[in-house]
């Protein structure tokens, strides 16, 4: 079986080649990215795939019988067209089945849940297009906090609208792991799961980091419209609300939850304890 996966640029896209390379049982993986040239060190073939361009993307997707769609960064109003695009070339290439990256989320009430919508809106085209299908949320990536460590040292604290909201955070390499699997297991075909770890605190989050990284960080609590405008500020009016959203989202515990990695892999997500250490070595 020749598996294909799309936005092979990216970081997650990348993990998941990886993952599905490094399968025991690994079949011919093809790397699909916008601009192929970006893409080093992979060590796969790499073609044409453009999410606004339906003709290359039939093209690329020839031979290809499962493909892992990476949700797009298009504003949500573009990307649900340009999902549709590869949905249809999928189905055009003859391609078997559909495994989508989505994420969690409110759907309703802040300003991340068009972002929301848009992944929705691909959900249900997913189901409806004939194919067999696997869809996973992610939860919120827990690397960028990791690697916000100089900055959150020289605040000498974290400082965002959570409040007391919990986070089902995940890590991409587990994502990677979780997609790989449901990729290559049809046991999962015509299943939705939630893929994060077990929900921490902006507290527990400090503390983790803390020891991690021998900082002395806490906690403070900002305003929704505070954190907004901190936000973007150093982002820009575009980005700076969608992230707010997102923390407005923790605060409405919208991502505080169980999560399904145990019935996708057989086991939960890395425990937070262990992947903060993990840094540390």
């Amino acid at each position: 079986m020749i598996t294909a996966v799309t936005a092979v640029s990216g970081q997650l896209g990348a993990e998941i080649a990886r993952k599905l390379m490094a399968l025991p049982n690994a079949t011919p993986v093809i790397g699909l990215a916008r601009t192929p040239g970006k893409v080093r060190d992979l060590g796969i073939e790499i073609r044409p795939g453009d999410y606004d361009k339906p003709e290359q993307l039939r093209a690329s997707l020839s031979g290809v019988e499962a493909l892992v769609l990476v949700s797009g960064m298009a504003p949500p109003e573009d990307r649900i067209g340009q999902h549709r695009n590869v949905i249809e070339a999928a189905k055009a290439a003859a391609v078997r089945k559909i495994v989508y990256t989505s994420i969690q989320g409110p759907e309703q009430g802040t300003a991340f849940s068009a972002v929301v919508q848009s992944n929705r809106q691909t959900e249900a085209d997913i189901r409806a297009c004939g194919l067999d299908w696997v869809i996973g949320r992610n939860g919120i990536y827990i690397e960028p906090d990791v690697e916000y460590i100089d900055s959150y040292r020289a605040q000498g604290e974290i400082a965002n609208s959570a409040g007391t909201g919990k986070c089902g955070y995940v890590t991409r390499s587990e994502l990677a792991h979780a997609y790989a699997a449901m990729l290559m297991q049809p046991a999962h075909n015509g299943q939705t799961f939630d893929l994060n770890g077990a929900p921490i605190s902006q507290t527990e989050l400090a503390a983790h980091l803390n020891r991690t990284f021998g900082t002395d960080l806490g906690y403070r609590v900002m305003s929704p419209e505070d954190f907004v405008a901190d936000r973007s500020a150093e982002l820009g009016d575009f980005l700076g609300p969608i992230i707010g959203g997102i923390y407005d989202g923790i605060r409405l515990n919208a991502y505080d939850r169980p999560g399904d990695f145990k019935a996708v892999m057989g086991r939960p997500h890395q425990p937070w304890g262990d992947y903060f250490a993990s840094l540390r070595r």
